[in-house]
């Protein structure tokens, strides 16, 4: 897909090139690229502990209808800890926290009848780890969550990324000043006076921060358009390419395409139709609109696909014709069909009563 010389967008832009016609825009899909950047948090001496205690009970029968038991039985909030799934996105982050809140449960029943010492749950400058852990995972599954749903402008999407490498600048002055109010798991550890060294996490936001920049640097080229995409009314004319200028400037001198425009700003379905009723002496800023607006920021209406035809496709529906699945998934994924249910019911009606007159 991406070989610089044989891939596809390679082979794509030099037939471009070769018909006069403009490069095309190549973006690797966000969610994927802020998936990679989160690998960069190791941090191999928590997780090596947290899966060792995980597969030791949830992989033993006997084990896990112990600690169940054992949950049940001092009446916990949660019920059982969760497996992790390397390949889901929010696995990391969810295992961790149900971890982290059934620490003390955890070290109790590993001790009574667990039958496997785990030191580092008595380790405070490993539970610290474990809470840091905790929190950034918390703050990296909110931004994977943003980056998912249909209708996803590549826009908004842009600007989820560039919210969090914002929060990531914020965070590594606070740390230093153990200012720890958006690290809760943090903040509840510290408070049980357990030390606390904002220093050490440093190269952790700091790592995270240069991935960000350098996987999002495609998506950076393209800022300035997305800016204009987004508010062209206020966007300064100056920064703008020349061929738009003009145009930009009647745009933002007409008030009444002004006002539509705030109406339908963020929504994709009613943005298209701005874009349909922008007059005709508007030809550059319109293709550019309808050029941005086809993006996809995201493969994730491809992988949703995917993952709803191999629900389909199970083994006891043998009977299964690929016009049948063509149908089915037509179904699924048409977010703005809607059944006439009083027309189905009416060509469903056994018996039709009439009066008599």
């Amino acid at each position: 897909m991406t070989g610089r010389k044989n891939g596809l967008v390679a082979l794509v832009q030099r037939k471009l090139e070769e018909e006069g016609v403009e490069e095309a825009i190549a973006l690797h899909c966000i969610i994927h690229q802020q998936a990679l950047c989160s690998k960069c948090l190791k941090f191999d001496n928590v997780m090596s502990v947290v899966v060792k205690c995980i597969n030791h009970i949830r992989s033993r029968g006997l084990k896990h209808r112990q600690f169940r038991a054992f949950l049940e039985e001092i009446e916990s909030e949660y019920e059982d800890v969760l497996y992790f799934t390397e390949v889901r996105w929010l696995s990391r982050g969810n295992v961790l926290k149900r971890f982290f809140e059934l620490r003390t449960e955890l070290k109790v029943f590993m001790l009574e009848k667990g039958g496997m010492a785990v030191p580092e749950l008595s380790d405070p400058k490993w539970l610290m780890d474990l809470a840091f852990l905790v929190d950034i995972t918390q703050e990296l599954n909110a931004l994977n969550k943003k980056l998912q749903g249909q209708g996803q402008l590549v826009s908004v999407a842009y600007d989820n990324v560039r919210e969090f490498s914002t929060k990531l600048m914020l965070w590594k002055t606070q740390l230093p000043q153990k200012n720890l109010c958006h690290f809760p798991a943090c903040k509840a550890l510290m408070d049980r006076c357990t030390a606390f060294s904002g220093e050490k996490y440093i190269d952790a936001i700091v790592k995270l921060q240069e991935e960000f920049d350098q996987r999002f640097a495609d998506f950076k080229t393209h800022r300035a358009t997305f800016q204009m995409f987004a508010d062209p009314f206020s966007f300064d004319v100056e920064n703008a390419p020349g061929v738009l200028q003009m145009e930009l400037i009647d745009l933002q001198c007409n008030s009444e395409l002004k006002a539509k425009f705030r109406e339908v700003n963020g929504k994709a379905d009613k943005l298209g139709q701005f874009m349909r009723e922008l007059p005709p002496s508007f030809p550059e800023i319109s293709r550019m609109f309808k050029r941005t607006m086809c993006l996809f920021g995201s493969t994730y209406m491809c992988e949703q696909l995917f993952s709803t035809m191999n629900f389909n496709k199970s083994k006891c529906r043998s009977r299964l014709t690929d016009a049948h699945l063509q149908a089915i998934l037509r179904v699924s994924t048409a977010s703005s069909l809607k059944p006439n249910v009083a027309q189905l019911c009416e060509r469903k009606r056994c018996q039709v009563s009439t009066s008599k007159e």
